[in-house]
């Protein structure tokens, strides 16, 4: 019996010594979820004692090349809650003095702790119901605070504009979304960041770093000051600065010649790859999309069947037509298929098919740079004939193709360039296994000839075909089109300062460029003609299967030690000569002479106030 009570005993001490392990482990076990797990739980200890208030920093301001402030901050204010603290309060007059509805007031809140929309929230961390406040706003609101238990103000800033202009270049700041959150923890929700232009590309350079400021709290939440007079707050680092290359007063001037037009006007300096101005029609002022009306104006802009959201200088892909006759110059001279002196025959088209690709009447035969001065249409094509169904220097079809395609590659076309905005497209320059599937193996020069006049399966952007003129412009070499000139105590990226050399040699860019000033001089380029200063050029009548005709035009000047590029591109708008190489002329001449001479004013508001439609020219040809 006694041994039966004792072995009774012992099992008892074992059962009690283990529950208290147990128990032990599960209160250390909570207490690890609770601290280190559990992020609630702290939050919930620090916002009893603390309120901690994110400091935004000032985000980067934007300028143009000489100077002109373009992109600034104003202030303004979100009405920040932390659920947790709210307690009963008048709703209705808190929507009053917001200007919205209970109705809204019940959805936001119920979206805030949405966790599919919001997934970082928690009742304890302060959220925001609604950002961008104006002062006036604020005010009415600061006054009337005090009711409303768990709401206070946090300062921000908005994104102003000195000028309507270059929205597709600046870009817009819109609120972050989940996957942002996810992808960078510099951002919670309620923060901006850039969505578009200049504002996306360099979003880590123009947001700066948050700072904090701790706020002390007593037993009923109400603010008693700075924890320890400031010692632990963290001061906001200011975003840095650009200084753009746009000179905004040409932007100005682009975008009120391409005013009532779909179309590009790119700009660049040859010497640095500096965009001179880059406009994109139809756009909008960049104003629309900053403040409280972003969303609304947006949906807007979205549903315009005229796409101004769309940056047609990057986006937009085009057949280049004539514009791309200086490529197939450079590589036939390379190849040796042609020299300055070759001649080929035209009846007013390409004999070698009866008369197609039709070309212009002029005289015959003729050598490249006249062919390129008159912009014949026969001789591009006899030159790819010699090149790609010659057996004596390539074996096949395709592997004289794929030379061919490479040239085009080396000089910007097919892919994308790397400009310093978001959205390039890379155009489309197609190779032989293309040709190959398409035509189950049998083709050739005939099959595809289209192409050698910038027309057929060849797309490209009009940065790209601007990218052309600057090319040959430098004589055989670019540097990447950029539209930031400099950042605020930071260099730029090597890819913005280093040279890139096609395949082709110096000596054939000078024949080419030759042509281009015997454009001017006397063939298709004559209105380009700009008194004291060698212009050269090239014009450009894209054939378009859905309308009119593309109007287009690349040149430079001058002749010698060249200091601007320009590619204009005005969709439907007939004639290379029509409106591409007037446009061009205007453009060139602000440039370089820093006005629009009086014999030229009346040619500016021709242009300006002409009216093209997608199928239709407001003036017909000739009176312009």
């Amino acid at each position: 019996m006694e041994s039966n009570t004792k072995y009774t005993l012992e099992n008892r001490r074992y059962v009690i010594g283990g529950a208290v392990i147990l128990l032990v482990l599960i209160f250390i076990v909570r207490l690890f979820f609770l601290q280190i797990i559990d992020s609630d739980y702290k939050a919930w200890a620090d916002s009893n004692a603390f309120l901690k208030k994110t400091l935004y920093p000032s985000r980067g301001i934007m300028y143009d090349r000489n100077g002109k402030m373009l992109v600034y901050n104003q202030p303004a204010y979100d009405v920040m809650f932390i659920m947790r603290e709210i307690q009963p309060f008048d709703t209705l007059d808190f929507c009053n003095i917001l200007g919205i509805t209970k109705q809204q007031f019940v959805k936001r809140m119920a979206d805030v702790k949405d966790r599919r929309l919001n997934p970082g929230y928690s009742s304890y961390v302060p959220q925001v119901f609604m950002n961008q406040l104006s002062a006036r706003e604020c005010g009415v609101l600061q006054e009337k605070l005090y009711k409303f238990p768990g709401f206070y103000i946090q300062n921000r800033t908005i994104r102003e504009y000195e000028y309507p202009y270059a929205a597709h270049v600046l870009g817009t700041i819109g609120e972050v979304n989940r996957k942002d959150i996810e992808n960078d923890d510099y951002y919670v929700q309620g923060d901006n960041s850039g969505r578009s232009g200049i504002e996306q590309s360099y979003e880590s350079v123009l947001r700066g770093t948050k700072g904090v400021e701790i706020l002390l709290r007593d037993a009923h939440g109400r603010i008693k000051g700075r924890y320890e007079e400031g010692k632990f707050d963290v001061a906001p680092v200011s975003g840095k600065n650009l200084t753009l290359s746009i000179d905004m007063e040409l932007q100005e001037l682009g975008e009120r010649l391409m005013q009532n037009k779909r179309g590009s006007i790119v700009m660049i300096e040859p010497e640095t790859g500096e965009i001179l101005c880059m406009v994109s029609t139809p756009s909008y002022d960049p104003g629309m999309l900053s403040g409280r009306q972003r969303g609304k104006n947006h949906k807007l802009l979205e549903r315009n069947p005229d796409k101004p959201l769309l940056n047609r200088a990057i986006m937009g892909l085009y057949p280049p037509g004539s514009t791309f006759k200086p490529t197939q110059a450079l590589t036939f001279l390379q190849e040796g298929v042609i020299t300055k002196e070759t001649q080929y025959t035209c009846a007013h088209g390409y004999t070698f098919r009866g008369g197609k690709p039709a070309c212009h009447g002029h005289a015959s035969p003729l050598n490249l740079t006249y062919a390129l001065a008159t912009s014949c249409n026969s001789y591009f094509c006899w030159g790819l004939h010699d090149m790609i169904d010659s057996r004596k220097r390539y074996s096949t079809v395709q592997e004289a193709f794929e030379v061919w395609k490479n040239y085009l590659i080396s000089m910007g076309y097919g892919y994308k360039l790397g400009v310093d905005l978001p959205g390039e497209k890379r155009g489309f320059v197609p190779n032989s296994k293309y040709y190959d599937k398409y035509y189950r193996g049998r083709w050739n020069s005939s099959t595809i000839i289209s192409i050698a006049i910038g027309q057929g399966e060849i797309l490209a952007t009009p940065l790209q075909i601007c990218n052309l003129a600057a090319t040959i412009a430098n004589r055989g070499h670019f540097i990447t089109p950029h539209v930031v000139k400099e950042i605020q105590d930071t260099p730029l990226d090597t890819l913005y300062t280093n040279k890139r050399y096609t395949m082709i040699e110096r000596k054939n860019y000078e024949i080419v460029a030759e042509g281009m000033r015997n454009a001017v001089l006397g063939g298709t380029c004559t209105r380009a003609a700009i008194p004291g200063i060698e212009v050269c050029g090239k014009t450009g009548t894209a054939e378009n299967p859905h309308g009119k005709d593309h109007s287009a035009f690349i040149g430079f000047a001058p002749y010698q030690n060249p200091k601007v590029a320009i590619c204009v591109y005005v969709e439907n708008g007939g004639f290379g000569a029509t409106y591409g190489v007037p446009i061009g002329k205007l453009m060139m001449e602000k440039y370089l002479t820093g006005t629009i001479s009086e014999a030229d004013k009346l040619l500016e508001e021709t242009m300006a106030n002409a009216v093209v439609s997608p199928n239709i020219l407001s003036l017909p040809d000739r009176e312009l």
